[in-house]
């Protein structure tokens, strides 16, 4: 199982979501009340809905993080999925998301990063790479 059918399902029991097809077309979606709050693309990239006002209040702390990709003017954040780590910072994010969802918020049609964003894969995820060290944790 990869990480994020594993993520999938950890987030399927969660009340507050219920499952569906992404609305970019690919992979599937978790949506809560009217907005999808993450799309599961491949086996390790994710997309996260976030409002503004989260947005503004976690890029900082969000782009320090190296399983983080964001992309100027989305509300969409796109979590690579490396290690058992990202999967639980992933469930802090969607809890974050369903709580910044759940305020009252301009109805916009958000596209998410599907497609706009290039996650090159560390050495230990390449042929030949380095299999004893992890980029993110200098080794383990």
């Amino acid at each position: 199982m990869t990480l994020a059918e594993r993520a999938l399902e950890r987030l399927r029991v969660w009340p507050d979501l219920r499952t569906g097809q992404a609305s970019c077309g690919t992979g599937s979606a978790l949506r809560a009340g009217r907005s999808e709050i993450v799309h599961f693309h491949s086996a390790h990239d994710v997309d996260l809905h976030l409002t503004d006002r989260a947005l503004d209040r976690f890029a900082a702390d969000l782009s320090e993080s190296t399983a983080i990709r964001l992309v100027p003017g989305s509300r969409w954040v796109t979590v690579h999925l490396d290690c058992d780590t990202d999967v639980d910072l992933l469930m802090s994010l969607v809890s974050m998301a369903l709580k910044a969802h759940q305020a009252p918020q301009a109805d916009t049609a958000d596209v998410c990063n599907f497609h706009r964003v290039t996650v090159i894969p560390s050495a230990s995820a390449r042929p030949g790479g380095d299999r004893g060290s992890s980029p993110r944790t200098g080794g383990r």
